[in-house]
């Protein structure tokens, strides 16, 4: 007997899974602010514990490393004991290591909470994309995975001149100690508002639950009982093998664009404010508002890429609905890195940044758009397994900018890198097949 027969069948004024999609937006802004923090504050920590750039190269790369290192593993956690659970205890962990990231005394206790910080959020976004595979249609995924990316954005964009100010008047301390608190309090509220699956929770309009149950993936069917019957999904029964996700074309592919996607990006979240305010000579609340920009654009560029996608699929081009937006979005970033050498002013500097993080948040939506596709079920585990890499690039990213200004004087080579990087994740975007399951290719 199904249980949730006497739940109404009125049509809801506000769909449940927006009001869930407001909530992931909410994690995804607050995300982005604990991590780029750590760049604002750049100046004041590397003043009062005597660090080098190399060493602040470390201390950021540091989250990277940990935040790659669990990224498989967390995505596991979440298709096996549920995004409620996995969610609350992840934003619950880095809100601690947030708050202690202010109490830090020299070089190393840094390194090491900033590692553990990363290690901690490292399940954000895969149990996101367990939720979206549990609560979210297929037509819908390209706009609320976008939408859900630009909270990341917005956050950073939101981050760099507010938290200067904040670090102005509170020091940077005490900066990091509030944005622990606030944590505390969403990963309390999602333990009390959220369900694993539509149809556990207590809320949700009987018409919208068969509608998400019906609609999710395209062999998916509801019995007589309203109960979800899946016909395809085969690896949703044991879960995927390490030879099954490391046999898999798309997933190699997956890989690889995602590593150039975040080899772009994180320079935003890391390198981009220090550079901007001392290749400018600007204050830093003004640096903040230059840096904020790129980021800005890097919202809209989910947004747009989100509707984009939705806008194909429905035109019954799925392959295509995932691989136009991305192609578009890595070539735009290529032009954008590339442009922004030869600009003297910070205004065209920004300008051109801004195109690149536009280009390359809009490879976003269809990448985690096309982890949901292959991996159904399992699509924790596949998005973590992506992420991983792409954190990888981030990993790299952090250091070689450093580095490579120390070794050739300028700062030309890493942004050609960059830019070289795009052009062959367009080739691997080429090469994927998103309509067919991890399984099977």
């Amino acid at each position: 007997m199904n249980q949730f027969k006497t739940k109404t069948n009125k049509q809801p004024a506000i769909p449940l899974r927006f009001l869930l999609v407001l909530s992931t937006f909410l994690l995804a802004l607050l995300l982005y602010i604990d991590r780029i923090c750590i760049s604002v504050a750049k100046g004041p920590i590397a003043s009062e514990l005597a660090l080098s750039e190399q060493q602040m190269g470390w201390i950021f790369s540091a989250f990277a490393l940990g935040y790659a290192l669990f990224q498989v593993p967390s995505g596991i956690f979440a298709d096996k004991f549920g995004p409620r659970k996995v969610l609350t205890c992840i934003v619950a962990i880095w809100s601690t290591f947030t708050a202690l990231t202010g109490m830090a005394f020299n070089y190393i206790s840094l390194i090491t909470v900033r590692l553990l910080f990363g290690a901690g959020e490292a399940g954000a976004f895969p149990s996101m994309a367990r939720v979206t595979y549990n609560w979210i249609p297929l037509k819908e995924r390209g706009l609320i995975t976008g939408i859900n990316f630009s909270g990341s954005r917005l956050g950073a964009a939101f981050a760099l001149p507010a938290v200067a100010l904040m670090i102005n008047s509170l020091g940077w301390r005490n900066s990091f100690l509030l944005l622990g608190s606030i944590g505390i309090v969403w990963a309390f509220i999602w333990w009390f508002g959220f369900r694993d699956q539509p149809e556990e929770h207590p809320f949700i309009n009987i018409v919208e639950q068969n509608f998400i149950l019906s609609n999710r993936q395209v062999s998916d069917q509801l019995d007589s009982n309203h109960t979800i019957v899946t016909n395809s999904d085969q690896q949703s029964k044991t879960g995927l093998t390490a030879s099954q996700v490391l046999s898999s074309k798309n997933m190699w592919l997956l890989m690889g664009q995602y590593f150039s996607s975040n080899f772009t990006f994180f320079f935003s979240l890391t390198w981009l404010f220090p550079h901007i305010k001392e290749q400018y000579n600007l204050e830093a609340v003004e640096a903040g508002f230059y840096a904020s920009a790129p980021l800005v654009f890097g919202a809209i560029g989910n947004w747009f890429s989100g509707w984009w996608i939705d806008h194909i699929y429905q035109k019954g081009k799925w392959i295509k609905s995932r691989r136009l937006p991305a192609i578009t979005g890595f070539i735009l970033a290529a032009i954008g890195l590339i442009g922004s050498v030869y600009m003297s002013t910070p205004l065209g500097a920004v300008i051109f940044l801004s195109i690149a993080i536009f280009g390359a948040d809009m490879t976003l939506s269809p990448s985690w758009s096309a982890c949901v596709d292959i991996g159904k079920s399992n699509s924790g585990t596949v998005s973590g397994t992506m992420n991983m890499a792409g954190n990888v690039g981030a990993f790299i990213t952090s250091l070689s900018f450093p580095y490579l200004h120390s070794l050739t004087g300028s700062v030309e080579p890493f942004f050609f890198i960059s830019a070289a990087l795009n052009i062959v994740a367009v080739i691997f975007w080429l090469g994927t097949k998103t309509d067919q399951p991890i399984i099977k290719y």
